[in-house]
């Protein structure tokens, strides 16, 4: 008998069941990432309560965005990533307060209260890495401006969503301790930036030169860097998938990067199956039905809104059209990161539970509508068109 608690009968379970669900996706032309968050449906502890733990596979799959910043950074030259971050600030602060104050509206209209309009707000703000950066082709990451638009907004995010989290987490009115938090962050990202590069030139690249016929040894130096880095970054007050992006940039100048890119793109996409699993497990479909109304209105809003103010946004700083389109698209969803600010929301007393199944609804809705959007018009890796499906 299935002992619920077994974290290798919970592996058992997810994939046996996302194969057979895949399958299933593929033969009636569905993406495949809708067939994993079904999983989770189905086998989470509001279906039928055979994973009935999904928290510690959540943890465990926070690991595949980790390894899929890593490698993103692995194809971004320093020089590279300098130029499209500033160009992207304006574009992810302006957008942001956009969105903001679009979340907070619709929240305040359906009865809410500020406080939980405002958080639905900062919940909205925020684009999905693994979406964003799943569905572009690895022809389009490495080689076209798309790709570099789409990975310098999500990072500008990303920093811009730990910001909101630290915020969030602190003691409602310990002023003291959120500039203490912030300030940590200022000062961490340039000390870990600068211990990287230190570290890659003078420990790494020696190491790679001495042993490079030794693969197992470069997958697992590549391996421990990643991960190494990421931990360094979560102690320092970042995010493992900030410290997974830094290790990656780190080592992009090396020969050996794209060889460590292929290596780990298994693994990745391992623990990426998990990701939407437990995205899919926290969805509590009975209160989920209580809130219908506010979370598909919520959903829409932001697969509608943020494909056109994105538009406009990069039109206006002489994006070409059709770059600007697909960019917007591509980013036209919410975010993992909302997920994480509803959860601590609600641990820190701010938001109830009826709120907060409002953002997690529409954030996995969008995340849904918005690969359906991606797949059926623009070049991506689960296309379910032979002609739009580039690896």
């Amino acid at each position: 008998m299935n002992d619920p608690g077994s974290i290798v009968d919970s592996i058992f379970l997810i994939y046996s069941g996302a194969a057979v669900l895949a399958a299933i996706a593929l033969y009636t032309r569905q993406p495949l990432l809708v067939a994993y968050i079904a999983t989770g449906c189905l086998l989470g502890p509001y279906g039928f309560g055979l994973v009935a733990d999904p928290q510690l596979l959540a943890e465990m799959a926070e690991i595949g965005i980790v390894f899929l910043l890593y490698l993103v950074g692995l194809d971004l030259q320093p020089s590279k990533l300098k130029n499209m971050l500033g160009k992207g600030l304006i574009t992810a602060l302006s957008s942001s307060l956009i969105f903001f104050l679009a979340g907070m509206g619709l929240m305040k209209a359906f009865g809410y209260s500020n406080v939980e309009a405002a958080i639905t707000g900062i919940a909205i703000c925020f684009s999905s890495t693994i979406i964003g950066v799943k569905l572009l082709p690895t022809t389009v990451l490495h080689h076209r401006h798309v790709g570099e638009i789409v990975v310098s907004l999500l990072l500008i995010q990303d920093l811009l969503a730990i910001l909101a989290l630290i915020v969030l987490a602190a003691p409602a009115g310990d002023v003291s301790t959120t500039m203490l938090g912030l300030g940590k962050i200022i000062l961490s990202l340039p000390v870990l930036v600068a211990a990287c590069f230190f570290a890659v030139r003078f420990v790494l690249l020696p190491l790679l030169a001495k042993f490079d016929v030794f693969q197992e040894f470069i997958f697992l130096l590549a391996l421990g860097w990643c991960l190494g880095i990421a931990h360094a970054a979560a102690l320092l007050g970042l995010s493992l998938e900030i410290g997974g992006f830094v290790a990656g940039v780190s080592l992009a100048t090396s020969p050996i990067a794209q060889y460590i890119a292929q290596s780990l793109k298994p693994l990745r996409d391992f623990f990426l199956v998990l990701f939407f699993f437990s995205v899919g497990a926290g969805l509590n479909l009975t209160l989920l039905m209580e809130v219908w109304l506010p979370t598909l209105i919520l959903a829409l809003l932001v697969v509608a809104i943020k494909p056109l103010v994105y538009q406009w946004l990069l039109r206006w700083q002489d994006e070409r059209p059709e770059t600007a389109t697909e960019v917007s698209f591509r980013l036209g969803q919410a975010s993992e990161f909302s997920l994480l600010v509803s959860y601590v929301a609600v641990t820190s007393g701010l938001l109830a539970a009826e709120a907060a199944h409002v953002i997690q609804g529409a954030t996995v809705l969008s995340l849904i509508l918005s690969t359906y959007l991606v797949i059926f018009r623009f070049p991506s890796p689960i296309a379910v068109s032979a002609a739009l499906r580039k690896n």
